[in-house]
């Protein structure tokens, strides 16, 4: 997990008990939670906003359609349009 080991978590969890105190860690966990949750909730939102949208207009499902074949050819012969 990002290069971390036991020695470094228990490290990292102990500066922070040390900074925040034992009844502040409980609500700052929670609060990353929900932030975190949210983020992805956002993020399906969007792809799903997408997938409506390639749905309903038929040049956009076209233009997208013509994007992965360019992003398949470009991945084949090695040349990138980035």
């Amino acid at each position: 997990m990002f290069g971390l080991g036991t020695p470094e978590l228990i490290v990292i969890l102990l500066i922070a008990f040390l900074l925040f105190g034992s009844r502040k860690l409980p609500e700052i966990g929670a609060g990353l939670g929900k932030a975190i949750g949210s983020f992805k909730k956002g993020l399906n939102e969007v792809e799903e906003a997408k997938d409506d949208l390639a749905k309903s207009l038929p040049v956009v499902k076209e233009i997208t359609e013509v994007k992965k074949s360019l992003d398949q050819a470009g991945k084949i012969t090695g040349v990138s349009d980035k």
